[in-house]
């Protein structure tokens, strides 16, 4: 029985290497410090009104007192999301 041909392969090449591009990361420095004011800021605007039993911070907003501090700590997390 006749042996069949062996094929040569061609080596392997490497596609070429890409030129990696710089990220250009900005300084924010401001993220952190305003992100956690603003958690602090709604944190101690709902514990303000119910420590003083609705009479603080305004009084003229009643219970939508508490829909403004979940505000600031929803703006803290909106804030948050520029944080690298």
């Amino acid at each position: 029985m006749p042996k069949s041909r062996i094929r040569k392969k061609a080596d392997y090449t490497p596609p070429p290497a890409k030129q990696a591009t710089a990220i250009k990361l900005t300084n924010r420095a401001w993220v952190a410090p305003v992100m956690l004011a603003m958690f602090v800021i709604g944190l101690a605007w709902i514990v303000v009104f119910y420590v003083t039993d609705g009479s603080l911070p305004i009084d003229a907003l009643d219970n939508w007192n508490i829909v403004v501090g979940f505000g600031f700590i929803a703006a803290g997390f909106g804030v948050s999301t520029q944080w690298k």
